[in-house]
């Protein structure tokens, strides 16, 4: 029982949940880096294969397939990246996970069918979520901007925190 006491005091149990986020964002670093690694295997050889093809028409939709496939990986770079990016600093960077969802929107519109037309609302959708994303971008990038000149030094974990607050005001953080 004073084990189970002793895991649930704040240190020991937010010292438990940072490991077990490690852990976690580690598991799905690797295993999306194997995804991406085959998934750009396979588009490489299906563009090279399709190359080869003198029957394959490149303008249109195979361009337009070719290019969605090839904002799949980027998106995927992109949230590999917002992976590693936590595992370093131990926070999720706005502007990333942001730039990552303006790249999913354009994505959409690049390899949306040409009889889009008939659906005004989903291209209605589709620059609200632009607009609405490039906003956000926007505000995000200009507070930290202001920011920036502030702080200083790498980002603390929970631990960190509550030792530098338990130092009082007048110790260093």
């Amino acid at each position: 029982m004073r084990r189970l006491q002793r895991i649930f005091q704040d240190a020991v149990f937010l010292q438990l949940i940072d490991r077990g986020e490690r852990l976690v964002a580690k598991l799905l670093a690797a295993v999306l880096f194997l995804v991406l690694a085959v998934a750009a295997l396979k588009f490489t050889a299906e563009v090279l294969q399709q190359l080869l093809d003198p029957a394959r028409r490149w303008v249109g939709e195979g361009l337009i397939a070719v290019l969605g496939d090839l904002l799949n990986l980027l998106i995927a770079i992109e949230v590999l990246q917002n992976i590693t990016s936590y595992l370093r600093r131990h926070v999720v960077q706005i502007e990333l996970v942001l730039l990552t969802a303006i790249t999913a929107v354009a994505r959409k519109v690049i390899v949306l069918p040409p009889n889009a037309e008939n659906k005004p609302m989903l291209v209605v959708g589709l620059g609200v979520a632009v607009v609405s994303l490039a906003a956000a971008f926007w505000m995000v990038r200009r507070v930290n901007d202001r920011e920036r000149v502030t702080r200083t030094g790498p980002a603390r974990s929970f631990l960190e925190l509550g030792r530098s607050s338990e130092a009082g005001a007048d110790g260093p953080h």
